[in-house]
């Protein structure tokens, strides 16, 4: 049985006008480039009156497409569907930079490609047009409906247009959110910096730098991850996630892991998702947290890998190479601070064995001169008496010199 055919959806004149002007109060909007994109699908079902439209996007690379909105509730799918270049029907029009127009059976065109989770691949007709910025396309915006539907050539041209029309004011809005990123990621990179040269302990420094590195990097979870006294096992410093399970999971062997590559090669590593990568360690934990991407990024001092900086996302995502490098920037002030804190652990050290031993060298002389002892008997009986007291010898010997206070040092 042949499937029914909905009539020819044709634009009045003063209905394209009114749809362009909103189109004009959407490039004069706000650069915020969620609530563009809800306007201009607001604006296109205002005339195709769609079950479904999608806008894709190209990430930064512009190596994929990626489902950055929609209109029906696609909140789990947002920025997690993506479509290689070329790839389906909307990687087709954004590398031919042509539009697409199916009336009925959509789902049977060879170039379709199905996602599990979507139901508008059951949709019978499909439009898709590329978003051109500067003769290039940068996305892609896809109407369907879920019954056999044609448009009137003259509404295909309208919409082509539109997308058209949209293409820079998209652009500018990713431009305006980028620079707000390097914003803050600068801001970001100033707060570790000073941090560094704080008088704060080192625990507290790394905790703070976690928690910034999140947010700059928009990632779940970020943890530094320190190797241990012989170097053989990765151990976590400083998390900012909340999961008690992920805090307290097991030290990691650098010699039988994924991330252990790091500490060898002092290379950053990126993992586009982890569940799917057998020689993952934790492949269970991450699937139960929601951890999908990783970069993992190598602390070095002085040409010496003293452990990690790790940055999850919840979603899958192509690190760049401006991420890259911005992690690697955390990642050597984080290694700057952990040896300056070693350093001035070893100088206070120091100053103490120095302190301690000149309270002993007087205690010694004391002991000497009140009770006519050498030098070796007087340094045995302090230890003896540290040893069955329980107590350091440091203590004893301010104990010895209190009562010789006391007495009047005579």
């Amino acid at each position: 049985m042949a499937k029914t055919i909905h009539r020819k959806l044709s634009v009045s004149p003063i209905q394209e006008l009114g749809i362009l002007r909103k189109i004009v109060e959407i490039t004069n909007s706000e650069l915020d480039l969620r609530l563009i994109l809800d306007r201009v699908i607001q604006a296109l079902n205002a005339i195709a009156r769609a079950d479904s439209i999608f806008i894709y996007l190209f990430d930064e690379p512009r190596e994929q497409l990626v489902l950055t909105a929609s209109k029906t509730p696609h909140h789990k799918e947002l920025g997690k569907i993506i479509l290689k270049a070329g790839e389906g029907i909307a990687g087709w029009v954004a590398q031919e930079n042509k539009p697409v127009f199916i009336k009925q059976s959509a789902y049977q065109d060879p170039r379709f490609k199905h996602f599990d989770v979507l139901p508008e691949d059951q949709y019978e007709a499909l439009l898709s047009l590329p978003i051109i910025y500067k003769g290039k396309s940068i996305g892609v915006v896809n109407i369907q409906h879920k019954k056999p539907h044609e448009y009137a050539k003259s509404t295909v041209g309208l919409f082509s247009i539109i997308a058209q029309q949209i293409g820079g004011v998209i652009e500018h809005a990713r431009l305006y959110e980028e620079t707000k990123k390097k914003a803050l990621q600068f801001d970001s990179l100033v707060k570790v910096s000073q941090s560094i040269t704080s008088e704060n302990y080192l625990d507290q420094i790394l905790n703070l730098i976690v928690v910034v590195t999140a947010e700059m990097l928009d990632s779940k979870i970020c943890s530094i991850m320190i190797l241990d006294d012989e170097g053989k096992e990765l151990v976590i410093k400083a998390t900012q996630s909340l999961s008690e399970e992920y805090k307290k999971k097991p030290n990691i062997k650098v010699d039988f892991s994924l991330i252990g590559e790091v500490i060898k090669t002092k290379k950053p590593l990126a993992v586009y998702n982890v569940c799917e990568e057998k020689r993952y360690t934790y492949r269970d934990l991450a699937l139960k947290e929601g951890l999908t991407s990783m970069l993992s990024v190598p602390m070095v001092v002085k040409d010496k890998t003293i452990g990690i900086i790790n940055v999850y996302t919840k979603y899958p995502h192509e690190f760049n190479r401006e991420e890259i490098d911005c992690l690697q920037m955390v990642a050597h002030q984080a290694a700057i601070a952990i040896e300056n804190t070693k350093l001035m652990e070893e100088a206070f050290k120091a100053k103490e064995a120095l302190a301690t031993r000149k309270l002993i060298e007087r205690a010694k002389g004391i002991l000497m001169r009140l009770n006519n002892l050498s030098e070796e008997t007087a340094h045995r009986l302090i230890h003896k008496k540290s040893m069955d007291s329980c107590r350091s010898m440091k203590e004893i010997a301010e104990s010895v010199i209190l009562i010789d206070e006391l007495r009047g040092g005579k």
